[in-house]
């Protein structure tokens, strides 16, 4: 049995796909701990923070154990949703929220990165850094090699059949959005959910379960990995709701039943296992199911993102701005940024010549909007600064 991911990525999420359908059809143990081991791989080795995978452009394949370049980074748009589509069939089979954890990296940050926000242009590629050349057109109209463009609609065609699942227990709840599911129960009943919900920006959920007729079964509530402080309740009453995990509320079930979910949306600061050597002395951040980057663009004191570094122990403040390509929460930071911009040292020399840091208020926005506006340096994971930072001067009248 196969123990690693290697090869085209795309070709190799859709391999296993295709496998975990032969096992959800068999039970075949075979294939089943074969699967396992290869997600483990994957999602333990070779996925990057946003989902995406095959961090090689040559073969547009996996690499090695903790091989993933940033500024390199191929992340194709096909391989996000392979990995998408093959967790999906792995929650299928087990029922276990870490799939559907993975599924919700990949579908709001590689997946959804692949198309802009007009809709009419594309990335093949999404790396999680860009030196902001203008030559360097990461969003085009169209591929010689078609594949992302309609499989990125197709996605998005197909996102209503990712929301719920219908077992002879119940019904489970996998992801997060305002809209209603007029379906049926195991049983035949009819039954309708309605979410309302401004999620991710705000981390309030509530679910209106409506079934035509009471009956008794189970309602699986997804409380992601992230979210640990969730709360839970069911017409006001408290529930069970730990993080990683389906929470189960069984009871007879009337119309005009109501749960409500509040997940805690406080900006989180994630490390890289230190085998992944671009990223270290470097943090990325999260809020939600979202990753952000930074984009030079929203620094104008910078000359790019590569001046900067965020302080250990400063917040991050949401602020949602009507104005960012749709509406987006942003996250600004009291970080540091060198006194002058990196590119004028020489290449090699003492450790002396470097400038000193300065405090600098940087800006973050979600990694999925990156590369919509004009040309730009951008970057996932950003260094923590390793002194502290002077002070701006004072001004005097």
């Amino acid at each position: 049995s196969r123990t690693k991911m290697e090869g085209h990525s795309v070709r190799a999420t859709y391999a296993a796909s295709g496998a975990t359908d032969y096992y959800l059809e068999t039970g075949d143990t075979a294939f089943g701990d074969t699967l396992e081991n290869l997600w483990r791989d994957m999602t333990g080795r070779k996925m990057y923070l946003t989902g995406g995978i095959g961090s090689r452009a040559q073969g547009e394949a996996f690499g090695e154990p903790y091989e993933l370049p940033n500024l390199l980074a191929y992340t194709e748009s096909c391989a996000a949703i392979g990995n998408m589509m093959w967790n999906w069939r792995m929650l299928a089979a087990t029922a276990e929220a870490r799939f559907a954890d993975t599924l919700e990296r990949a579908l709001y940050n590689g997946v959804n990165s692949g198309m802009s926000v007009s809709g009419t242009l594309y990335c093949y590629r999404n790396p999680l850094e860009l030196a902001g050349n203008p030559a360097d057109k990461i969003r085009n109209p169209w591929y010689t090699t078609t594949c992302c463009p309609p499989n990125l609609e197709r996605v998005l065609a197909s996102l209503p059949g990712y929301f719920y699942s219908v077992s002879k227990e119940g019904v489970y709840v996998h992801l997060f959005h305002s809209g209603e599911l007029d379906w049926k129960l195991g049983d035949g009943t009819p039954l309708k959910i309605r979410q309302t919900t401004k999620y991710p920006w705000e981390g309030d959920v509530e679910i209106a379960v409506d079934p035509a007729e009471s009956r008794e079964f189970t309602m699986f509530i997804r409380v992601p990995l992230w979210a640990g402080g969730a709360r839970l309740t069911v017409n006001g009453r408290p529930s069970a709701a730990a993080a990683g995990t389906y929470a189960a509320v069984r009871r007879a079930w009337r119309a005009g039943d109501r749960i409500r979910l509040q997940f805690p949306l406080d900006p989180r600061v994630t490390s890289a296992n230190p085998l992944v050597r671009d990223n270290t002395g470097r943090v990325a951040i999260e809020r939600g199911p979202l990753v952000y980057c930074m984009e030079g663009l929203d620094q104008p004191a910078l000359s790019s993102v590569f001046d900067a570094a965020v302080i250990a122990g400063n917040g991050f403040v949401p602020e949602f701005r009507t104005d960012l390509l749709g509406g987006a929460v942003v996250l600004r930071h009291r970080g540091a940024a060198w006194d002058k911009p990196l590119a004028d040292l020489s290449l090699y020399g003492p450790p002396s010549r470097l400038p000193g840091l300065r405090e600098a208020e940087l800006v973050f926005i979600p990694y999925y909007l990156f590369a919509n506006r004009e040309p730009t340096s951008m970057k996932v994971w950003v260094p923590v600064a390793a002194s502290t930072p002077r002070k701006p001067a004072a001004r005097t009248r």
